[in-house]
């Protein structure tokens, strides 16, 4: 398993309270591991929780329609780098 940075730490803290994954621990998640389906076992509806409290954490919106969404969510390392392009925290 890849280490983890702080802010995908910080980010798989907020994937696993956010999205109450009580059966998932932080040091669990791989960051390189897809999130959705094979990876952790995501749904379309954990995507939009869990883009609402990103915005409401790093002060941008992730938008349901954006065309680069699948290459954002592709895994925790993925999200994370692209939060730390665009947080205005």
């Amino acid at each position: 398993m890849a280490e983890m940075s702080g802010l995908e730490r910080e980010v798989a803290e907020l994937i696993v309270d956010s999205l109450n994954l009580e059966d998932v621990s932080v040091e669990e998640i791989d960051p390189e591991q897809p999130l959705f389906r094979d990876g952790l076992g995501l749904d379309s509806i954990d995507a939009l929780e869990l883009a609402l409290a990103i915005s409401k954490r790093y002060g941008f919106q992730l938008k349901s329609d954006d065309s680069q969404n699948q290459q954002i969510f592709a895994s925790l390392r993925a999200l994370s780098q692209h939060i730390e392009q665009n947080r205005r925290d």
